[in-house]
């Protein structure tokens, strides 16, 4: 079963405008309930919001382009990757900024240059961090590709990462300069490394498993393809898919059950979010529950076309960055719900899903000055989100009183 969002407070032109397409459009594009660490940020600029928002609001800097953020185990401190190809990372206990170095060269521009980045699930002991950019290849094209290194702080100023390798690759690489997706995701369990893929606005490569376009992958901790995967039998990169016919996913998270969902930009509408399971396909460009931007109609999902529908769709889209499943204890209601970073509509979607995980509801919109490309959840239970744009800010998110 799907659920179609139909125009919360938003302008009649999102009907046709799009959610992520080429380049320069609408996509200019685990946590803990345990000791907080920090419970509060030093410093801050109070952010006013509307008066019915459930959150107060205090901004911590500006920072280029940012893309991703991550929350480091221990610490508590929020690092921030910005696309042109460098890293900083705010320190609650002290309000104070550091970088990182060790970074690689980045191709950038349009929806490309430095991408997620993510601590591994040993961190504490191993100190082993992953990140994804888009590298350049041969003549004029292009493909996000994921490392694997460590990391270490030399001081409350300067972080560096060692060792780094490309332990995986978008294949092949494509002209062009969207539809990356390039979001990363571990297994509960911790055992395996799960990847998005966008078809990097191609289309026909989400159907075709020849490539990894349009895919989200599964792999092991050193980018190897999995065991057990569906198409294990037929070869690389074949055998690292573990679900096809996805668009740009950009937000890849397990909810507290241990079932993996992915958001997903659709084209002139359908933005959505899905259900991943093993060897299934989201019939992308096949099926969408949105339409071509030139107004050329794509089949919306239907139940006897023979892919998986989304359990919730957007129409008018949402443009959304990244989302979350929430476990704190300070909106203790909201547990198990989704947290939708929205560019769009500058808002955070609360989603909640039915009890068979096949559907899924838009309980409210909350809406914020700018656009919002990634949220977080910080050992305290509060929320921490980033604005897109060239000066975007780091806001943390905690109750209204």
């Amino acid at each position: 079963m799907q659920t179609s969002i139909l125009g919360i407070a938003l302008s009649p032109i999102a009907l046709v405008l799009a959610s992520c397409g080429p380049t320069g459009a609408g996509d200019s594009e685990a946590t803990t309930t345990s000791t907080p660490s920090p419970a509060t940020a030093t410093g801050g600029e109070s952010i006013e919001l509307q008066k019915t928002s459930p959150f107060a609001a205090a901004s911590f800097g500006r920072f280029a382009e940012p893309w991703a953020l991550a929350i480091e185990p221990g610490t508590g401190n929020v690092f921030i990757t910005e696309k042109a190809g460098t890293m900083k990372f705010f320190q609650p206990r002290t309000g104070r900024t550091g970088t990182v170095s060790g970074l690689p060269r980045v191709d950038y521009g349009g929806q490309g240059g430095l991408g997620d980045f993510v601590f591994a699930p040993d961190y504490a002991s191993s100190k082993t961090v992953y990140l994804s950019w888009v590298e350049a290849g041969d003549g004029d094209t292009r493909g996000a590709v994921v490392g694997r290194g460590n990391l270490a702080c030399q001081d409350q100023d300067r972080c560096a990462i060692s060792d780094l390798r490309i332990i995986w690759r978008q294949a092949p690489k494509v002209t062009g300069r969207g539809h990356y997706s390039h979001r990363i995701a571990f297994s509960p369990d911790g055992r395996y490394l799960f990847v998005s893929s966008g078809e990097r606005q191609k289309q026909d490569p989400a159907q075709d498993l020849s490539n990894n376009l349009g895919t989200i992958v599964r792999l092991n901790l050193d980018g190897t393809p999995a065991a057990g995967n569906p198409f294990s039998d037929r070869g690389t990169p074949t055998d690292q898919v573990w679900s096809y016919g996805h668009r740009n996913t950009l937000g890849l998270a397990f909810d507290p059950d241990g079932q993996l969902f992915n958001l997903e930009h659709g084209p002139a509408g359908g933005d959505e979010i899905n259900r991943i399971e093993p060897g299934e396909n989201y019939g992308w460009p096949v099926r969408s529950n949105g339409d071509n931007y030139d107004g050329s109609k794509i089949p919306n999902h239907s139940p006897d076309d023979g892919f998986t529908k989304p359990v919730i769709y957007w129409t008018p889209v949402i443009a959304p960055g990244d989302m979350i499943f929430y476990t704190g204890a300070m909106f203790a209601d909201w547990r198990g719900q989704a947290l939708v970073a929205n560019l769009r509509t500058t808002s955070i979607s609360r989603v909640s899903f039915a009890a068979d995980k096949n559907s899924a509801k838009e309980e409210s919109r909350y809406e914020f000055p700018e656009r919002l490309r990634d949220i977080a959840q910080g050992p305290d239970g509060s929320l921490w989100v980033i604005e897109d744009g060239e000066k975007g800010r780091l806001l943390k998110l905690t109750k209204a009183r």
